[in-house]
């Protein structure tokens, strides 16, 4: 793991021992926590090959969960590639925020590896969810969490862009939607720039674009005392906060990150029911 490790540090890979060891571990089919114990045993052949290639691959920038297939996220498994996000730590503050009241009925907007709609599932065990998103692919890779965590009867996922075909009432609705402005994309890491979809990351505008448009189809799908709930960029909060209080919708509250930083925007609906679709 050492040269390994120096290989990686070359390349300019952030935590290089860390990533060299969980290749490692992955390489050798032992769970990370363990690989102590396997460090005396022999390496055979086929191991180093597969491990000598992983890091090859790393090299190149290409994300460690793209190459051992699967996510950490709030203390599950995801199965991720590139057609949808890596889940993030910061997303988890999304969770714990549609978490401090009840739901029975929600959707997942741009659900990708449907990550929030599964924990959110997992967590309310009375709850029934819909995950809507632009990729058939992404889709497909929802689909296959679903049934590794036992939820796929309480999960249901649809091609649709936003909420323009979603059938609703709902008394929760979610989405990370693409946030990061195009004049910011130059910025991210090799890891999200040339591995993770576009589509998923960005408007090709001001990152303001989608907001906008789930928050005007969202009111008449939300319930008495629904609510909505974003992940935002750290400098959005008043500005999506403005677009909820534009619409009517109330109780809007920012809250911040670990760091600190502006990270999830809620609001509720009150005193509103919704219009029958025709």
């Amino acid at each position: 793991m050492l040269a390994a490790t120096r290989q990686l540090h070359k390349a300019g890979v952030p935590d290089a021992a860390r990533d060299a060891r969980r290749l490692f571990s992955y390489a050798l089919g032992v769970d990370a926590g363990r690989l102590t114990l396997a460090l005396p045993e022999p390496v055979t052949p086929e191991n180093a090959n597969l491990y000598a290639a992983l890091v090859a691959r790393r090299m190149l920038r290409e994300p460690v969960s793209h190459l051992i297939g699967r996510r950490a996220f709030y203390g599950r498994e995801f199965t991720v590639t590139s057609d949808v996000l890596d889940p993030r730590p910061e997303t988890e503050i999304l969770i714990e925020v549609a978490l401090r009241s009840h739901f029975t009925r929600m959707v997942d907007l741009g659900t990708g590896s449907g990550c929030i709609l599964l924990t959110l599932l997992a967590e309310v065990p009375d709850g029934q969810g819909v995950g809507i998103d632009l990729s058939a692919q992404a889709l497909d890779v929802a689909r296959k969490n679903a049934a590794a965590l036992g939820l796929a009867d309480r999960a249901l996922f649809e091609l649709g862009d936003w909420l323009g075909a979603a059938a609703g009432p709902y008394d929760l609705i979610v989405a990370n939607p693409p946030y990061i402005g195009v004049d910011e994309m130059a910025g991210l890491s090799p890891e999200v720039v040339q591995y993770e979809p576009a589509m998923a990351l960005t408007d090709y505008a001001d990152g303001l674009t989608h907001y906008r448009r789930i928050i005007a189809q969202a009111v008449p799908l939300l319930l008495p005392s629904g609510r909505i709930i974003f992940e935002i960029g750290p400098t959005q909060g008043q500005a999506v906060a403005s677009m909820l209080r534009d619409a009517g919708l109330r109780h809007v509250t920012i809250t911040p990150d670990l760091d600190g930083r502006d990270r999830v925007v809620s609001a509720q609906l009150v005193g509103f029911t919704p219009q029958k679709r025709a």
